[in-house]
């Protein structure tokens, strides 16, 4: 997984990377999932991938996408540096992951990395940090420090305690972890009949321990008019 322009990892396996894009997106108006929508000439999505194989980010092993079946065929159309698989994705995103995920080649220890369709600025700096983590921890993911003061509230609104905003990060992907090991969390998952916001959870709630690298707020994540505005920024 070396790469002559970025710090070696211990890992000689390169990693995978998952895109669950499955969803419709509404959010952002206009019909078109957001996945989908136009950036500089080219989907969303597309760009997304791409920057994973701008010069400096880690070489990956493979692609797996997850789309809604309207698109499929838009995907599989697209030609990147490295295999990609395209899969129709599934009624949630969690389920989108599962499907990705075992539509890969079948090397339980490689590192896959779980990375949401609309952040199309991945950083290339924490995400060597978190691959080279894996090598002592079940599971990494990106966050971003919280900089707001945060309010406990109960049910009612009324205000408990004001929490120490130190120990509070925004989860951003990549969230990455072996793909035996996210296979085994997400097939519990399933199993449970548990649903989780971010994938990382899946393996908290085995009890496996999952590291966390601060990120930049400029890992943005795209989901309304808005973010879409401040990323055109970027």
């Amino acid at each position: 997984m070396s790469n002559p322009s970025s710090p070696a990892s211990a890992d000689p396996l390169r990693p995978f990377l998952v895109i669950p894009a499955g969803g419709r997106g509404m959010r952002m108006g206009g019909g078109l999932p957001k996945q989908f929508r136009d950036w500089d000439g080219r989907p969303l999505l597309q760009v997304t991938v791409e920057a994973f194989l701008a010069p400096g980010m880690p070489r990956l092993a493979g692609i797996a996408l997850a789309v809604p079946e309207s698109h499929m065929e838009e995907a599989r159309s697209w030609s990147f540096q490295v295999p990609c698989t395209v899969v129709q994705g599934g009624e949630t995103r969690q389920e989108s992951v599962w499907l990705a995920l075992r539509a890969l080649p079948d090397q339980p220890l490689a590192p896959v990395m779980i990375h949401d369709a609309v952040r199309p600025f991945p950083p290339a700096a924490p995400l060597w940090e978190a691959l080279e983590a894996l090598n002592r921890f079940d599971g990494v993911l990106l966050g971003e420090p919280s900089t707001d003061t945060l309010k406990r509230v109960d049910p009612l609104g009324r205000v408990l305690r004001t929490e120490p905003r130190e120990e509070f990060y925004r989860a951003q992907t990549p969230q990455i972890a072996r793909l035996g090991t996210w296979l085994h969390a997400f097939d519990a998952a399933h199993e449970a009949g548990y649903a989780a916001t971010d994938d990382a959870a899946l393996l908290e709630r085995l009890g496996l321990a999952v590291k966390l690298i601060p990120s930049p707020s400029s890992n943005l994540k795209l989901t309304t008019p808005e973010d879409w505005e401040r990323a055109r920024r970027h």
